[in-house]
């Protein structure tokens, strides 16, 4: 049961990301002059995050960094295919590898990043 909780951000995160991709173009509104930085910096927002919690359910094992961004990808690539259906949506492989695989390559690069950073740290004086 433990196993399950591990992966649950994941879980939600991915029915999140297929509630938004499921949005007809005519509901998504337009931020103008930011559109495209707001649109595609919330692919690679999200999609960092899915591989990061990708990463928590393998419990952040090192080894298994180029899985979590493989998975992150191919959930993309689904999501991307699925996103035909929706009225008004078409997919697009420069979302899947440059924004979607970018983001999160990002989020795993973070983690690394986060770890090191934590690692140098002095301890704190009791």
């Amino acid at each position: 049961m433990l196993k399950f909780f591990r992966w649950l951000p994941s879980l939600c995160l991915m029915v999140i990301i297929f509630l938004m991709s499921n949005t007809p173009s005519t509901s998504i509104p337009n931020y103008g002059f930011w559109d495209t930085f707001v649109k595609k910096g919330g692919h690679m927002t999200g999609y960092g995050l899915l591989a990061l919690s990708y990463w928590f359910g393998f419990k952040f094992d090192r080894k298994k960094g180029w899985l979590v961004w493989l998975m992150a990808l191919l959930y993309a690539a689904s999501d991307e295919f699925h996103q035909s259906f929706t009225p008004g949506r078409h997919p697009s492989p420069v979302d899947v590898l440059f924004f979607d695989g970018g983001g999160a390559l990002l989020g795993i690069l973070f983690r690394k990043g986060w770890k090191r950073i934590k690692a140098k740290s002095p301890d704190k004086p009791a």
